[in-house]
């Protein structure tokens, strides 16, 4: 890897393309450097697991939505939608969209997190689009995806976002704008222009994460993606974008990150050098921030020792900065402890997460967050116990640039009415790859089997496997066999009407014209 220099210049010193970070980004985008097995099979993995999590939201509300408009940009051999077959199709990015948020609506696929957070496998939705309506192989699609994986996680290992309250899809924007210039094999100058159109429109505060936490926290990466995808097919058209984007007096840096001062060291592969990111990044087993994913299994182990949760007196979770600050009792947010709070409010509430872990002794997607259940009284009262602190220890090995030391995980110390304590700890989940049950392909696949259960036929189930496994063969035109087909009764419609399909039916809808340049 290379470490660049990245810093604020004034307009009295500018700064030359060549030395921008927008271009040396689109440098290794356009790089054309052999995938390693290693990474082509991660891709494999990441796609089963996406496609797992958008089953398993497809009649969640924001989903419908997000469908909905989808459906009324149709346009014959664009990109398919999640659950509707390949015989639907519709304008690439209203695909990334409607795709994008049905993988993100439960918060339950990949992860990395460094100086910034992210769930790189927010990447795929629009990449896959484009390749689908441009008729690139599966291999063209794995370039593709494995440079929106490098993008994404080399800026978050560099450069913090939510130390300023900037929405961590603001490095999702560049890394799949640059993941399709691989795909398409653009050149350097055009992936330039579309990074910094892809940065400048998907800068967003983070009060999508903060306090009653609504349903654009899955609408945001989804929104980052369609504007990727806009942004590069204007720049295909020659149309250019605001640069310095990074590193101008009026840019990014300067005025939403650490300021004129501010000096970052941005890790970016060399010339010729494979981009192996995605191998650094980590799926989640639960359905919850991945913070909580250790502490999660930790709570299991822990909870069976326990027969009376009246009889607890307190509960501390110690942890990194994040974890205490972001889902514990450090965000000061009152919502973490309301029962009556949204399901996306709950998953970023380690105090809600480790009280149902501890008394479940399981985690299920749905059944774990239902009103029924966060409302227990039992468990309020045990909820309202629960207390986090930050540690230096657990916040340095959360930081530490050792893959053998960086851990996500905790020590929960609990402590009884008649004085006794239990506490123990654990640093890294079971299925990490450093965990106790490291996850293979067989887990991915146990994974998507369960989540599709009672809503994919079995039919469907064993020829969508088949596919994705063969994903380096598919030749052009047939990403689109990746699109999983289910029955049209097990799909809900939105019961509301946008302007996009105000007073007409989808079948009615008008097919919009074809963008001038992604039509090949």
């Amino acid at each position: 890897m290379q470490y660049h220099d990245v810093r604020v210049h004034p307009e009295t010193e500018r700064l030359p393309r060549s030395g921008q970070l927008a271009w040396k980004i689109a440098q290794v985008a356009a790089d054309p450097v052999p995938v390693d097995i290693e990474v082509t099979e991660m891709v494999v993995n990441r796609l089963i697991d996406n496609a797992s999590v958008a089953v398993a939201s497809l009649n969640r509300h924001s989903v419908v939505s997000a469908r909905a408009e989808a459906l009324a940009h149709r346009r014959p051999d664009g990109a398919t939608l999640f659950g509707m077959g390949p015989d639907i199709r519709v304008h690439a990015e209203w695909a990334a969209w409607a795709n994008g948020t049905a993988v993100r609506e439960l918060d339950y696929h990949d992860t990395f997190l460094a100086a910034e957070y992210s769930h790189p496998g927010d990447n795929l939705p629009g990449i896959l689009a484009v390749a689908q309506q441009c008729h690139r192989s599966g291999a063209d699609f794995i370039r593709g995806a494995a440079t929106g994986y490098e993008i994404q996680i080399d800026l978050a290992r560099a450069i913090c976002l939510h130390k300023h309250k900037i929405d961590h899809v603001a490095h999702l924007g560049p890394s799949v704008a640059a993941g399709i210039g691989t795909l398409l094999r653009l050149p350097p100058a055009v992936i330039y222009q579309a990074i910094g159109q892809a940065l400048h429109v998907t800068t967003a505060t983070r009060q999508s994460r903060k306090g009653e936490i609504s349903s654009w926290k899955a609408y945001a990466p989804a929104h980052a993606g369609k504007m990727a995808v806009e942004a590069v097919d204007r720049a295909m058209m020659g149309e250019t974008a605001p640069a310095p984007i990074y590193e101008g007096e009026d840019g990014v840096i300067a005025w939403m990150l650490d300021g004129k001062n501010a000096q970052y060291h941005v890790p970016l592969p060399a010339q010729g050098e494979a981009k192996r990111a995605i191998l650094s990044s980590f799926t989640k087993e639960h359905s919850a921030e991945y913070q909580s994913q250790a502490l999660i299994d930790l709570a299991f182990k822990m909870g069976r020792k326990i027969s009376d949760w009246d009889a607890v007196e307190d509960i501390l979770i110690e942890t990194s900065h994040h974890t205490h600050y972001v889902i514990g009792t450090g965000a000061n947010d009152p919502q973490k402890f309301d029962p009556h709070a949204s399901r996306e409010t709950l998953d970023h509430s380690i105090m809600y997460i480790v009280a149902v872990a501890l008394q479940d002794g399981a985690w299920h997607h749905e059944r774990s967050y239902a009103p029924e259940r966060a409302r227990r009284e039992d468990t309020v009262r045990l909820w309202r116990k629960i207390h986090t602190v930050e540690k230096p220890e657990w916040t340095e090995r959360y930081h530490d640039a050792n893959p053998d030391r960086k851990a996500f995980g905790g020590r929960i110390i609990i402590r009884m009415k008649d004085g006794s304590v239990l506490e123990d700890e654990l640093a890294v989940a079971n299925a990490h790859t450093l965990g106790a049950t490291p996850w293979q392909r067989t887990d991915y696949i146990r994974k998507f089997r369960t989540l599709s259960e009672g809503i994919v036929p079995q039919e469907e189930v064993r020829r969508f496997l088949d596919v994705v496994q063969k994903l380096p063969q598919l030749q052009a035109g047939e990403l689109h066999m990746l699109e999983l087909q289910l029955p049209a009764a097990s799909l809900q419609q939105s019961k509301a009407e946008g302007i996009f399909n105000f007073g007409q039916s989808r079948t009615e809808v008008d097919v919009p014209k074809p963008s001038a340049v992604l039509a090949s």
